[in-house]
């Protein structure tokens, strides 16, 4: 079984042996056997935590860039070396099926390597003052400068890729990291600290540390944190949001994706798409399609190919590499799951396929008629389930999607590309996918969502915007 400690100032903290350093189990949700243990650290660990951060701020900025980029492509070669054993550890401790668990370690590793990029934009840029007859001796860059100590929250969903997205923009900008894992998932984002610590990392410039949620609370209002970046649940992210006004922060939070199904899509190369946006690790992807939008010309036809279609997603041990729909996270999760499904059927829907399911698995599941005020139609399920909806218009389809309280993704589908391109720009979402589904991110690209799915964006260069400010910085010529 596997052990994983804390990283605090280049140490490893918390061993099997030290009494001194509380201690959780990690459990499978596919069988319910141990994992490993890990440690959790108290106030005394996160202080000491944000100190090291804090101090390791002005030595690691002042770090040439190049030496930043070239520990950023390090990891990503020892990320890559380590792929199964990595991928191996997700299935077992947050249970994702074995082909997405592999996926996510490689995305990780791209992520990683998208340093020179993000180098390349840090560099300044002139600006033309011309225009102020005043300005005739002067020049004037732009330059982006390092805000401080990130504290980088990382969901147990995707531990590694959305913890990589949090350290590769903060390290390449200057910025220290602390990372503070969910504790569904925290052997995995643990052991990514302790990959990276073997790799070389200096002392301070990134910390990993488990603690009880009142800890995590209390760091995120703590002066030496200069920014906050959580991805999480909407209602902890606002609340986090409410306690530091004032600081810069990354706000990733839950979506309810919608696709958009026009009559003259094909419907042979849309359908597979959407079945496997929708039920990949069983649902557990905040843009996975919740919603499925069906111009009304097409919707009994699209419904009785689907049927069959959702019928033959596997649901089983995300060991073995045919499985879509593996076990929910835990009880809770399939419970608020099971409950949404048998009060949308007793308040008029109807189960097209899948259902309630028993034990740990809850199969790929085919509804319509969801009551618009339910939770299925307006929350986010988290969990492999799909709304059927049809539409009769454009700007019904669009009205559906922009009524949601979310703005995360959302998928067209649609051999007009002209006004696929015209709606995305009405639809008020962070991203739109065009003729695939909106479960589809490139870790290169700008991520988040608007409304009640967040604020900020991850993503590469974009991360820039919240770990880092412009400086003026304007020169007289003698």
């Amino acid at each position: 079984m596997v052990h994983r400690e804390l990283l605090i100032n280049g140490v490893l903290i918390g061993g099997p042996c030290d009494q001194g350093v509380g201690k959780e189990i990690a459990v499978n949700p596919w069988d319910g056997s141990r994992v490993g243990s890990y440690a959790e650290g108290g106030w005394g660990e996160m202080s000491a935590a944000l100190d090291a951060a804090h101090t390791a701020f002005p030595l690691w900025r002042a770090t040439p860039m190049e030496e930043r980029v070239a520990l950023c492509l390090r990891i990503a070669d020892e990320i890559e070396s380590r792929r199964g054993e990595l991928a191996t550890l997700l299935v077992q401790e947050v249970g994702k099926p074995i082909t997405a668990a592999e996926g996510e370690v490689d995305r990780m590793a791209v992520t990683f390597r998208l340093a020179p990029q993000i180098a390349k934009a840090l560099g300044s840029f002139d600006v033309d003052p011309g225009l102020d007859k005043r300005a005739i001796d002067y020049t004037v860059q732009a330059v982006r400068r390092p805000i401080g100590p990130v504290l980088g929250i990382v969901p147990w969903n995707w531990p590694f890729n959305l913890a990589a997205h949090k350290i590769v923009p903060s390290l390449v900008a200057g910025c220290p990291v602390i990372l503070r894992p969910s504790s569904q998932s925290a052997l995995s984002t643990l052991s990514l600290a302790r990959l990276i610590h073997e790799v070389g990392i200096p002392d301070g410039v990134l910390q990993a540390i488990a603690t009880p949620t009142a800890i995590s609370e209390k760091a995120v209002t703590d002066p030496r944190s200069s920014v906050v970046s959580f991805t999480g649940s909407a209602a902890v992210g606002w609340h986090l949001r409410e306690l530091i006004p004032d600081r810069p922060m990354a706000l990733e939070l839950g979506g309810d994706a919608s696709v958009i199904l026009f009559a003259d899509a094909d419907l042979d190369a849309a359908l597979p798409k959407i079945v496997a946006g929708a039920f990949a690790y069983a649902g557990q992807i905040c843009i996975s399609v919740q919603h499925l939008r069906v111009e009304a010309a097409i919707y009994d036809s699209v419904r009785e190919r689907l049927i069959p279609l959702v019928e033959a997603v596997k649901a089983g041990d995300p060991s073995e590499r045919d499985t879509v729909v593996g076990p929910l996270i835990d009880e809770k999760a399939r419970e608020r799951v099971r409950d949404w499904i048998t009060s949308a059927e007793a308040a008029g829907a109807r189960v097209l396929a899948g259902g309630i399911g028993g034990g740990v698995l809850i199969p790929a599941t085919l509804i319509e008629d969801v009551p618009a005020k339910h939770p299925l139609n307006c929350d986010e399920v988290f969990g492999p389930v799909l709304v059927l909806h049809r539409f009769i218009s454009e700007s019904d389809a669009v009205e559906q999607v922009n009524a949601s309280e979310y703005g995360l993704q959302c998928g067209i589908f649609d051999s007009d590309l002209d006004r696929a391109r015209r709606l995305s720009a009405l639809l008020d979402v962070g991203g739109v996918v065009i003729n695939d589904v909106p479960t589809v991110r490139f870790d290169a690209m700008p991520y988040g969502g608007r409304k009640a799915s967040g604020q900020g964006r991850e993503g590469g260069v974009f991360a820039l915007e919240h770990l880092t400010e412009w400086q003026a910085v304007v020169t007289r010529q003698c």
